[in-house]
């Protein structure tokens, strides 16, 4: 683990054992996490030891990506390049790997520009979600920021119209335009938007449903209103 951070190769987090002896090995470690702004996490050994494929962890693991993120500002350079409005995802706290590759899967066929996750408490670029992705990892670019309130502010000063995905919303999601510069954000699976990305969206929306289930599934959600917003377009 060590050599990988040395070597900058892309990681997701850091997971330790709570507990763990710091000596210079964790030490470096951790001073190359704060450096390279890996979140790091102190969890009981158990859960590191489910995680690891021998099942002993030695008290901590990487979470290595399985592609690089780009960056935000390198995101909003893109609608420029193919001449189109622009059109975001924002993503906030999906944990899945699977929603986050079908995400990915469905934004590569909407002409989605690019995917923002959050850096903490939220699934990264593994290898379970370039599998689930089908490809799609390798074509749409996702950046990782540490607040996803914040990411929506540099998408309102550059134009940029945000509409969350919630269900007590009283908008429909089908009446919301999504021909000029636009953002979708879907929430995390089971609490969906947290109140502060909620306040920072211009329109709140929802999908119309019957019957009595009250929620979708986070990746048909995305899948619903990203593909709306390509239908708008190609109309």
């Amino acid at each position: 683990m060590l050599e990988a951070l040395r070597a900058g190769r892309p990681v997701n987090k850091t997971m330790l054992a709570k507990g763990i002896k710091n000596d210079s090995v964790i030490t470096e470690i951790l001073d190359l996490a704060r450096e390279k702004k890996i979140p790091v996490e102190y969890v009981e050994r158990y859960i590191l030891d489910r995680q690891s494929i021998k099942g002993n962890s030695r008290g901590i693991i990487a979470f290595a990506a399985s592609h690089d993120y780009a960056t935000l500002d390198e995101l909003l350079k893109i609608p420029a390049k193919t001449g189109e409005p622009a059109l975001f995802c924002l993503l906030d706290g999906i944990e899945d790997p699977a929603n986050l590759g079908a995400i990915l899967r469905t934004a590569w066929a909407t002409g989605v520009h690019g995917i923002i996750v959050r850096s903490r408490r939220a699934v990264g670029l593994t290898s379970a979600v370039a599998r689930t992705s089908a490809g799609a990892i390798e074509y749409v670019p996702v950046a990782r920021v540490a607040n996803i309130s914040q990411a929506i502010e540099t998408l309102k000063k550059n134009d940029i119209w945000v509409t969350g995905i919630e269900m007590t919303s009283e908008v429909d999601y089908a009446s919301v335009d999504f021909t000029s510069s636009s953002a979708i954000v879907i929430g995390s699976e089971g609490k969906g938007l947290s109140p502060l990305v909620r306040k920072h969206c211009d329109t709140i929306a929802h999908i119309p449903m019957k019957g009595e289930i009250n929620s979708l599934n986070a990746s048909v959600a995305a899948a619903l209103v990203m593909h709306w917003a390509f239908r708008q377009r190609i109309e």
